[in-house]
């Protein structure tokens, strides 16, 4: 794989089976991996497994399904899923990027992004805002505990 997840990638959304779409601040990749392939190596390359990122999602919040994951810490980049990772209809929205998010009816939400891209989900309102509260709480606690670090 040549890719590896960073502050500006805003979205990793499947395409089919075997391809994602990465959509950055300002560029747009096709990349022939899975988007669970996609988080899995960028995690690995900044120094964890995809399941350890998920397992200290789980150690800080109890969160155990659909869990935002810290893809790398430094930055705060911190991804979350619209539905069950495992699913291939699964995207990864990074939690920096969002500027609104919008109802458009019981099923859908659609996401405008910092850089003015709005792009629709099949994921209602009340997950797609479930999800953002877990990952901005996420966010929250590493940051606490960063700063306590540095306080040191």
């Amino acid at each position: 794989m040549n890719y590896e997840i960073n502050y500006d990638t805003q979205l990793i959304m499947p395409i089919n089976e075997q391809q994602s779409k990465i959509i950055e601040n300002e560029d747009e990749y096709i990349i022939n991996n899975t988007t669970l392939e996609i988080m899995e190596h960028s995690c690995e390359y900044f120094g964890s497994s995809f399941q350890g990122r998920k397992d200290g999602t789980k150690k800080l919040l109890g969160i155990t399904h659909k869990s935002p994951i810290i893809v790398e810490e430094s930055n705060k980049v911190i991804f979350f899923p619209t539905v069950s990772p495992e699913n291939e209809e699964c995207s990864w929205i990074n939690l920096e990027s969002i500027d609104k998010y919008y109802k458009i009816n019981s099923n859908k939400s659609a996401i405008l992004f910092k850089n003015g891209t709005l792009i629709e989900f099949n994921i209602s309102y009340g997950s797609l805002s479930n999800q953002i509260l877990r990952a901005t709480r996420l966010k929250y606690v590493l940051e606490e505990r960063t700063e306590k670090k540095s306080n040191f």
